[in-house]
This record gives structure tokens, sequence and C-alpha cells, in this order.
């Protein structure tokens, strides 16, 4: 099978997490318990923080040197702070939000926020895809922690997401097209990490890796972080530790 087949095939597979949280959420019609949400949420942001800390940012500093790393790590971030808040200033602030105290606005509310929500959404699913096709560059072989550590991440995402999106008065076919659509954006963006940069030299990839890794972790800060921790409950800093610890133990033992 063509390595960039590979790619796409196991960027589907990290991707389909958000699928399978909107499923679940569609399936209990956007009435999920805020808290239970929240503790999802909470432990797939432990999940990120330890994919970025120990996987990716580590890779891009071996292959590119800390120039690299920082350089793209920083730009990243700040790429994807710039078009959140744009995002944001069109109705997609709270497009992974379901809480009663804060909620995705309807289109009623705030026209265009539909299509503000679904660009947002491939922002937050896109970046992850890029560093599965990255990973496969040279000829190497998967990191099997680095695909589950993304899948157990996305759960979550497509759930509370796609509760928010319920409670806003969404329709079904809206929501199972947008995560659908996101689903083979991740695909499509694996197979492009690897073939666009195929035969790049090591520090160009190496950048792309630490500017996917920035652009997740400033994801996770404005747009994981804040839900799980809104009316938090009790030990939600444990449940949060439990996903990085899990996540840690599946990329070692994959290593």
């Amino acid at each position: 099978m063509p390595m960039f087949v590979q790619a796409a095939c196991w960027g589907l597979l990290a991707g389909s997490g958000l699928l399978i949280g909107a499923v679940v959420a569609v399936a209990f019609g956007g009435r999920l318990p805020h808290r239970m949400i929240a503790a999802v949420m909470g432990f797939g942001g432990g999940v990120l923080i330890a994919v970025l800390s120990v996987d990716l940012m580590d890779s891009a500093f071996e292959d590119g040197g800390p120039i690299a790393a920082t350089f793209g790590f920083l730009f990243g971030a700040a790429a994807f702070s710039a078009i959140n808040w744009r995002l944001a200033q069109h109705g997609a602030r709270h497009r992974n939000r379901c809480g009663d105290c804060v909620e995705q606005p309807s289109e009623a509310e705030h026209k265009g926020s539909g299509l503000a929500i679904a660009v947002g959404a491939v922002l937050d699913g896109v970046p992850e895809s890029l560093v599965i096709g990255l990973s496969l560059l040279g000829g190497g072989k998967i990191g099997l922690g680095l695909v589950a550590g993304f899948f157990l991440a996305n759960v979550p995402q497509g759930l509370s997401s796609a509760s928010g999106m319920k409670k806003a008065g969404r329709s079904s076919r809206y929501i199972f097209s947008l995560w659908a659509g996101i689903l083979l954006s991740s695909g499509m963006a694996a197979a492009a990490g690897y073939l666009v940069l195929g035969t790049a030299a090591p520090a160009l990839p190496a950048t792309i890796l630490a500017f996917a890794a920035g652009g997740v972790l400033a994801m996770l800060a404005e747009s994981m972080i804040p839900e799980a921790f809104a009316d938090a409950q009790p030990f939600i800093g444990l449940i949060t530790v439990v996903g990085f610890l899990v996540a840690f133990l599946i990329i070692k033992m994959h290593a």
C-alpha cells in the first residue's frame, strides 16, 4: 500500500474519534450531563498534553533543532489564535461548549455561525492529521501511541461540540455532515502531510510538526480546557492527570 494511502488511513482512524463522539451526543439528543462531558474533556486534555510534550515537540526538536522547533511552535500557536479570534467574531467562539451558562449560538441568534463553527471544527482537527502524515516521512512506521492519543482526545471534542450544536437547535443531518466532512479532511490532510513534504529538507517537516503542535496546544487552551473546567467537578485535575498518564504509557510502550 502506498505510504500516502497509509497516512490517509491512519488520519481517518484518529479522526474517527470526532464522529464517534458526535454519534453519542446525537443519540442522547444533546442531553448528556455537562459534568460528565467536562470529565471526558479533562481526560482528553490530559491526553493531548502528553502527546504534545512527549512525542511531537521532542521529535521536532531532535529532527530540526531548537530554532526550528521554537519558531514552528510559536508560529503555530499564533496562527491558530488569530484565526480562532476571527472565527469568534462570527459566532464560533463557543463551538466546543455545551454547558448551561455558555452555549453555542443558533443560526437565528447569529447569522453565519453555522459556517463559522464548521470552519472552526476543521481548524481544530487538521493539524493533528498533518502530524500523522509527517510521522511517516522517510519510510518510518506510524506511532500507535500518537494515533491512539489523537483518537482518545477527539472523542470528547466531538461529544462536547455536537452536544452544543444539538442544544443550539442544529439538525442531526447538519451535525453528521459536518463531522463526516471533517473526518474526510483528516484523511486528506494526513496524506497531504506526507506527499507535500516527502522530499523536503529535514528542518522543514520538523518546523511544520512544531507548528501543528503549537496549534493543537493553543486549541487545547482556548477550546477544550475552558469546557473541562467550567463549573468544575471534584477531582477534574486528577481526571486530567489520568488522561496524561494513559497517553504517556501508550506512547512509551509503542516507541
